[in-house]
């Protein structure tokens, strides 16, 4: 087996809040050794179509630029639990590859009722940090197939031994992601495998956060794009 790399389902460009172009952004993931990247900019019904088609066009013009794989994708943030199924379908409609929603992290005031929205939704791919994450809510991803972060972001990342011990309960597949928004916050696969053995994964989990289940999302994402 060759070296493992890194694959990351949530960062954000200057099109929401990020420090960075998408191309610098792009290049610093590849020059930090990783496989592929999802750039999934914050999103609500207003800059959601503008978001997806810049990168859409990033992704068209200049897809060798990089020497990674690009993914297109949206965070839905803040957004009420009755629109995220309405906005997370559209995004799919628009050209979202990944569509990621903004769990209910400890450190925001997002709207209760958000995780159960997010993981009953067939178009939502990733719930990122989903603070108290409630095993009812780990059932149904699992039933579903949505994957539930964990994530190394500072605040965020206060509950992910919680939300590892439900996911486990329940059998919910994980995704190590880093929902990078300046150059500092992009990590080794070294440093993604540390986070997950912190937040309580045994050696298999592990793998699986930052192997298997991000390979398993990104040739989902490269099927889809076939004609």
């Amino acid at each position: 087996m060759g070296k493992l790399q890194r694959i990351d389902f949530h960062t954000h460009s200057f099109l929401s809040d990020g420090a960075l172009l998408p191309s610098e952004l792009l290049r610093r993931a590849a020059v930090a050794g990783l496989q592929a990247v999802a750039i999934t900019d914050h999103a609500d019904a207003g800059n959601m179509a503008y978001i997806i088609d810049s990168l859409r066009r990033v992704l068209r013009e200049q897809s060798a630029d990089f020497g990674i794989e690009f993914v297109v994708g949206v965070e839905l943030t803040h957004v009420g639990p009755q629109s995220i199924g309405k906005l997370a379908r559209q995004a799919k409609e628009l050209g979202a590859e990944v569509v990621v929603v903004h769990g209910e992290t400890p450190v925001e005031p997002v709207a209760p009722g958000t995780n159960a929205a997010a993981v009953a939704e067939p178009a939502v791919d990733v719930l990122a940090h989903p603070g108290f994450l409630t095993l009812e809510e780990a059932w149904q991803a699992a039933r579903r197939g949505c994957y539930i972060e964990i994530t190394t972001r500072s605040g965020h990342s206060l509950t992910n031994g919680h939300v590892a011990q439900v996911c486990q309960q329940a059998g919910a597949q994980m995704i190590v992601n880093t929902d990078t928004h300046e150059p500092g916050n992009i990590i080794s696969f070294e440093f993604a495998q540390l986070v997950a053995r912190g937040a309580g994964l045994d050696e298999e989990q592990v793998f699986a956060a930052t192997v298997t289940h991000p390979q398993a999302l990104l040739a989902r994402v490269l099927a889809a794009r076939q004609p």
